[in-house]
C-alpha cells in the first residue's frame, strides 16, 4: 500500500489542486526521507511551481518548473493538500508552504521519501529503468507472453519488474476473481484462462480507481479522503469468513513472502 488504483487517485486529486502553485518554503522534521541532503532539498524547491503530475506503477511523479519530485509511498506515506492550514496530519514529515496552501508528506512506518531528479535524468533512473509495463496499458498478447515464464502466478504479478503497480490486494482480489491458485504455475495457464486473468486485473483496477482505492491501513487519497474499494473486497483481510461464490471458508498464508487470501474451492491448484 498504496498501489496503482491509491497513486493514480492521489495523482488526479492532486493534478485538480496544484499545477501553477509555487513552492515558497520547506520544513523537512525527518532528514532521511529526502534526497538530495535536506539543504540542498531545499534549496533547488524553493521557487519552484507544480506543472503537472504523473505515475509510474506505485510511483507519483510531480513534474515542477526545473525538477521532478518523485514520491515512494511504499507502506504508510500520504501526500495532502489543505488549501488552507486547519489541522496537519498525523505523522507529518515535510510540509510544503504554497502561495496558496500547504502540502503535507506523512509516513507513520517512515519506508517512504521524496527525490527530487532532473527531468533529463529521468531515463535513466535507476529505479524507473527496471519497471515493467503498466497493467492498463499492456495488451493480451504481450500480457500472455510474460506469463510463460516459470514462475508462480502472485510471485510472477507482484514483481514490479514484470508488471508495474500490482501489489497484495490487487493479485489476490484478481487472482480470486480469475478462479486461479496463487501458488499456480503462470506458464501452465492456457490462452482462455490467461485471458480471463488479464480481462479481471484491467476490470479490478478501474474499479479500483473509479471508488478512489482501498482503505484498509491509513490510505488517503489527496485531499485527505479516504477510498471505498475496500467494500467491493471479496477475499482480501477477509480469513476465515465465508467464500462469497462457495461459502468455503477463505484461507490465510504465505505465498511470496506476503499474506494470501483466497479460497481453496473455487481456486484449484
Amino acid at each position: 500500500m498504496p498501489e496503482l488504483p491509491e497513486v493514480e487517485t492521489i495523482r488526479r486529486t492532486l493534478a485538480q489542486h496544484l499545477p501553477g502553485r509555487r513552492i515558497c518554503e520547506v520544513e523537512i522534521r525527518l532528514p532521511k526521507l529526502v534526497s538530495p541532503e535536506p539543504e540542498r532539498f531545499q534549496h533547488l524547491l524553493r521557487g519552484q511551481r507544480f506543472s503537472s503530475f504523473a505515475r509510474r506503477g506505485k510511483l507519483l511523479l510531480a513534474h515542477l518548473s526545473d525538477w521532478v519530485l518523485l514520491v515512494h509511498f511504499r507502506l504508510t506515506g500520504q501526500l495532502i493538500y489543505l488549501p488552507k492550514f486547519t489541522h496537519e496530519p498525523r505523522f507529518t514529515h515535510l510540509v510544503f508552504t504554497l502561495d496558496q496552501g500547504y502540502l503535507f508528506y506523512a509516513d507513520l512506518r517512515q519506508f517512504g521519501g521524496l527525490e527530487l531528479v532532473a527531468e533529463k535524468d529521468l531515463v535513466n533512473h535507476p529505479f524507473l529503468k527496471k519497471l515493467g509495463p503498466e497493467p492498463l496499458d499492456l495488451d493480451f498478447q504481450r500480457f500472455y507472453k510474460l506469463l510463460q515464464r516459470r514462475r508462480r502466478l502472485k510471485a510472477l504479478l507482484l514483481d514490479q519488474e514484470v508488471l508495474a503497480g500490482l501489489g497484495n490486494i490487487y493479485v489476490d482480489e484478481s487472482l480470486f476473481r480469475a478462479g486461479l491458485h496463487p501458488e499456480r504455475l503462470a506458464s501452465s495457464l492456457d490462452q482462455k484462462e490467461a485471458q480471463k486473468l488479464w480481462q479481471v486485473i484491467r476490470q479490478v483496477l478501474l474499479k479500483a480507481i473509479e471508488t478512489g482505492g482501498s482503505s484498509v491501513r491509513n490510505y488517503v487519497d489527496g485531499e485527505g479522503r479516504e477510498g471505498t474499494f475496500q467494500n467491493h473486497h471479496l477475499v482480501y483481510n477477509k480469513k476465515g469468513e465465508p467464500c462469497p461464490r462457495c461459502a468455503h471458508p477463505i484461507l490465510y498464508t504465505k505465498i511470496a513472502g506476503r499474506g494470501t487470501y483466497f479460497c481453496p474451492q473455487c481456486q484449484p491448484l
